[in-house]
């Protein structure tokens, strides 16, 4: 109990908690194709799997020999918390001989779960060891080969294992000794044994700088595995593989609304557009409305654009109506936007009325709890019990405790044509201008005339609008939805009267729709969690600096354009994703796939280390 006290972990301790997290940092740069959820990296030694001589402390990092040290019978050994994972592609760990003791009978190596660990490393079989006291190294044997020099007190010891090509090697004091071993087997732990009083060393398994230049190594081998793959063999294929990149590519262009860039591309390749130029146009301004915040426009231009799809998509229109309803707590959705035409005085909401509407607002809110059944929101008139944690979100005061990642809309999976994709439609930073957006979308002018029939009653072909009003919004308004002024308090629907009694409107028609989606096609818990977060903004004062105020984010959008945009283009027979988004998605998880099945060159063939 003793050791085990000694060796656990000071949680509350500043100086303790710093170190950790620069462990983590360390680890994880090194070792990026570790998933620690399912094969957690060594980071200490193991209280439990040792001989009984053995002795730690120091967060199980510093071993020390506690036996009578008389013969090779009174060795013992300790091996690390769990093996090292096949996915590091290559592993090193340090050990620093604080005291070689009465006669330095020290072992540094590797074994094999439920080996005898009586002994000094590489004494019996799947032992492999490099010994203090005379320089040998023992390989699953009790007779020693010589291989480096002695070590003692000072001394730093390394051992690598290079998991691609299944060697081994040490080092001493920042330099490397030569290969030590070969085909070596899976699944091996960091091991340590002592034999004589005396003897102390301290383990590094990445808490602090290696004294050898690892990343070096590293580096060398990560060359050799992407020069391995450009050298790969194309042959015959290269121009039919040239034709699907460039095909992938130019879907990719279409799919994000890049309409200039993706005309070009065509040109410059010879390639086809699967998509009419104006239908893609559409597609990109109805994101710029999403992504601005009027969603309720978005929800129009859709609708006339494209009859049929939210009614056929309703998941997909429910998830549309409740971010609309979070824009106009924001005060960007046109709904609220078109009484901010009034004098300013008409504008401020007074005092008495504010409280008849804070008032109405928490009884929606308690009144969509009571309906759904749901327990009671953890606030009370207005404010949340407890101190609440502030977030280091762009958006000052947006809390981090808000509910878990599926409480937002960006989180919904809809097994719809709704899917999102994998990636964002579009970078949208809450401090982005003007010029930054039409650069991303590629807003370019509205000359349609491809698809659009002359006659005024036929309204719709090819996804293409024939009255250019539905289409036509205020490029000076479609920024992020943010007030201009940064320094003016924000207030509930722009602190707008007539604004915010109709978004209370809104939210009796959204609860009222959730209703009889739930009568035609059930219960659904996501619609509920949509809802119960969003109508939860009114509960609080300051909706921007509460629990669930991340959904004025936003960033948030994103997920909503993705989805919206996914349903169109499925509706209009294309892909919802990207050929090249799902192509670089499987790349990925086979490559994860292959380094976790020991295929140790996959570490290093990173699908993102080819995309800068």
């Amino acid at each position: 109990m003793a050791e085990l006290g000694a060796g656990s972990l000071q949680g509350g301790d500043p100086a303790f908690n710093y170190q950790e997290r620069e462990l983590n940092e360390r680890l994880k740069r090194l070792y990026p194709a570790v998933n620690e959820e399912e094969t957690p990296l060594p980071r200490s030694w193991s209280p439990k799997d040792k001989y009984s001589y053995i002795g730690l402390s120091q967060n199980n990092l510093r071993v020390h020999y506690k036996g009578h040290g008389k013969n090779h019978k009174d060795a013992a050994s300790v091996r690390a918390t769990h093996p090292i994972p096949a996915a590091c592609g290559i592993y090193y760990f340090e050990v620093k001989i604080v005291s070689k003791g009465r006669d330095g009978y020290m072992g540094i190596g590797l074994s094999a779960q439920g080996v005898n660990m009586n002994r000094l490393p590489g004494k019996s079989v799947y032992w492999y060891g490099y010994h203090g006291d005379d320089g040998h190294s023992f390989c699953s044997s009790g007779t020693g080969q010589p291989y480096g020099p002695t070590f003692t007190t000072g001394d730093v010891i390394g051992c690598c294992v290079n998991l691609i090509n299944n060697t081994c090697f040490y080092t001493k004091n920042g330099h490397s000794l030569g290969i030590a071993f070969t085909d070596l087997p899976p699944n091996l732990y960091p091991t340590v044994g002592l034999q004589t009083p005396g003897e102390i060393v301290d383990a590094n398994f990445g808490q602090q700088p290696f004294v050898f230049d690892i990343e070096d190594y590293m580096s060398e081998w990560r060359a050799k595995i992407h020069g391995m793959i450009a050298r790969f063999p194309i042959g015959e294929r290269l121009g039919e593989w040239q034709a699907v990149l460039q095909n992938m590519v130019s879907s990719y262009l279409v799919h994000h609304g890049y309409c200039a860039t993706a005309t070009a591309f065509a040109r410059a390749t010879e390639t086809m557009i699967q998509e009419e130029q104006a239908s893609i146009k559409n597609r990109q301004r109805i994101q710029k409305l999403v992504l601005a915040g009027r969603v309720g426009e978005a929800i129009e231009a859709t609708q006339q654009l494209y009859p049929g799809l939210l009614e056929h998509n309703p998941n997909l229109l429910f998830m549309l109506k409740c971010r609309q309803f979070v824009e106009m707590v924001n005060g960007t959705d046109s709904e609220v936007r078109c009484f901010s035409t009034r004098s300013p005085k008409s504008q401020d909401i007074p005092t008495p009325l504010k409280c008849v509407v804070t008032l109405v607002s928490v009884c929606l809110t308690a009144y969509f709890f009571f309906l759904s059944g749901a327990d009671s929101p953890t606030c009370s008139n207005g404010v949340a019990p407890g101190k609440n944690k502030q977030s280091h979100s762009k958006y000052p005061g947006i809390s981090s405790t808000s509910s878990s990642s599926s409480s937002s809309p960006s989180s919904v999976n809809y097994s719809e044509s709704n899917s999102t994709d994998s990636t964002k439609s579009q970078p949208h930073s809450s401090t982005s201008n003007q010029e930054t957006s039409d650069s991303e979308m590629e807003i370019e002018p509205e000359h349609y005339t491809n698809g659009v029939l002359e006659n005024s009653s036929a309204r719709i072909m090819n996804g293409t609008y024939k009255h250019e009003e539905i289409l036509q919004t205020d490029e000076s308004s479609l920024g992020n939805g943010v007030a201009e002024d940064a320094c003016a308090p924000r207030q509930l629907c722009g602190g707008n009267q007539a604004a915010t009694e109709r978004m209370i409107q809104f939210g009796r028609e959204l609860q009222a729709l959730n209703e009889q989606l739930c009568r035609e096609y059930g219960k659904n818990a996501m619609h509920k969690k949509m809802l119960q977060d969003a109508f939860s903004l009114l509960a609080y004062s300051d909706p921007w600096n509460c629990p669930v105020g991340q959904q004025l984010d936003p960033m948030q959008r994103e997920s909503v354009c993705s989805a919206l945009n996914s349903a169109i283009l499925e509706s209009q027979n294309l892909p919802k994703q990207p050929p090249l988004m799902l192509a670089l998605g499987q790349a990925t998880e086979c490559v994860q796939l292959m380094a976790r099945v020991r295929s140790g060159s996959c570490s290093f063939a990173r699908v993102d280390n080819f995309l800068h």
